[in-house]
């Protein structure tokens, strides 16, 4: 499996200022094209990799419906002939190569040119554009790179005429198509969640600079698939709402559904970054507590050293005149075990005022014990 690009700044991909529009240029790293063919109808099924555009093409007019999905855009003429072949207009063609576009629907005379975002983790969030053209009786996908994407259930309800695929148009293959790509995005949020969890408990037992470190990324991570899929589903409540000729009524039913997928998956979103946020707050929480813990326990021991430290010093002055100032045990033959007796009595007293204020002993910031007021 070719290795995806991990997700970056979108301000980072865009086309050469100035550029003219309609503008193809190959993505920096893309594999070279290579185009598969699902020619269907209700009774059989046409199915090949390896094809050339003329050959894909020729299918349109053979069959009811065909996907011809392109993985790999680092053919600039393999772009330039899908252009010709099925008139595809040069903004569309554009976008493709371009990576730095939301999620959106767009109409080219007589055919409709779709953008949403696929994600998936790898060495991190990696995301990818898929690009999809939408005719009469055929559906294009554009995807970066070969191999690994979400459409493997799909093919596999193709291949053995499962659910309604092979039975409707194309813009039922469209929809299946954005069903799939929604669906990939639940385990997604099934995975953070699940790292949420575990920072939680692990928040709860320990401070770690590394916790909150990896709970900025998981957060960031949050805001990309937020920033990504917002769009999405304004585009797809576009293809709900507004009538077109390409989408009959029966498939704006499915992709209603498909809509409020994307809503749970919004939901999701923003309930995970409140907990990544809350869980930023528990840390520092947490933090200045054992801190505060730490210095509570130091105060406790420099104020039971405060009045020892008084008596030794004042028995350590020892006068030796006869005045009768002098120090009144400094001849007593008890007076170093008076002295002893003396430092201890302080401190179990200072101890012993502590315990009762509840500084020592027990948790000071607990609540009342159960049945007071």
């Amino acid at each position: 499996m070719a290795k995806r690009r991990k997700h970056q700044n979108p301000a980072h991909r865009r086309q050469p200022i100035g550029a003219p529009p309609g503008l193809i240029l190959p993505r920096d790293g893309s594999q070279p094209s290579t185009i598969t063919v699902f020619a269907f109808s209700s009774e059989d099924i046409y199915e090949a990799s390896g094809v050339s555009v003329v050959e894909a093409h020729a299918l349109v007019g053979q069959w009811p419906v065909v996907w011809v999905n392109v993985d790999g855009l680092g053919d600039a003429s393999v772009l330039e002939q899908f252009g010709a072949a099925f008139g595809i207009h040069r903004l569309a063609l554009e976008d493709i190569t371009n990576r730095n576009q939301r999620a959106k629907v767009e109409e080219y005379g007589d055919v409709y040119f779709i953008v949403t975002p696929i994600f998936r983790f790898g060495e991190g969030l990696e995301d990818e554009q898929l690009c999809m053209i939408l005719g009469a009786n055929f559906v294009i996908t554009f995807q970066e790179q070969p191999g690994g994407d979400c459409f493997d259930p799909l093919r596999t309800r193709i291949r053995n005429d499962v659910g309604q695929v092979r039975k409707r148009g194309s813009d039922y293959l469209m929809y299946s198509i954005l069903d799939a790509t929604v669906d990939a995005y639940f385990p997604l949020l099934e995975r953070i969640g699940e790292t949420l969890e575990d920072y939680e408990a692990a928040v709860l037992v320990r401070t770690s600079v590394a916790i909150v470190s990896n709970l900025h990324g998981v957060k960031r991570n949050l805001l990309t698939l937020r920033r990504a899929i917002w769009p999405l589903r304004e585009a797809v409540n576009a293809l709900v709402r507004d009538e077109n000729p390409r989408i009959t009524s029966d498939t704006r039913i499915y992709l209603r559904d498909c809509y409020d997928h994307i809503v749970r998956v919004m939901d999701l979103i923003e309930t995970s970054r409140e907990l990544g946020s809350d869980l930023t707050d528990l840390y520092l929480s947490q933090s200045s507590y054992r801190l505060n813990e730490v210095m509570r326990i130091l105060t406790v021991f420099a104020t039971v050293f405060i009045p020892l430290t008084l008596i030794t010093g004042l028995y350590g002055m020892n006068f030796t005149t006869d005045s009768p100032y002098n120090l009144p045990e400094l001849h007593w033959k008890y007076g170093y075990i008076y002295s002893l007796c003396l430092m201890a009595a302080v401190t179990a007293t200072t101890l012993y005022y502590f315990w009762r204020k509840g500084w020592i002993g027990k948790d000071p910031n607990a609540g009342p014990p159960d049945g007071a007021p």
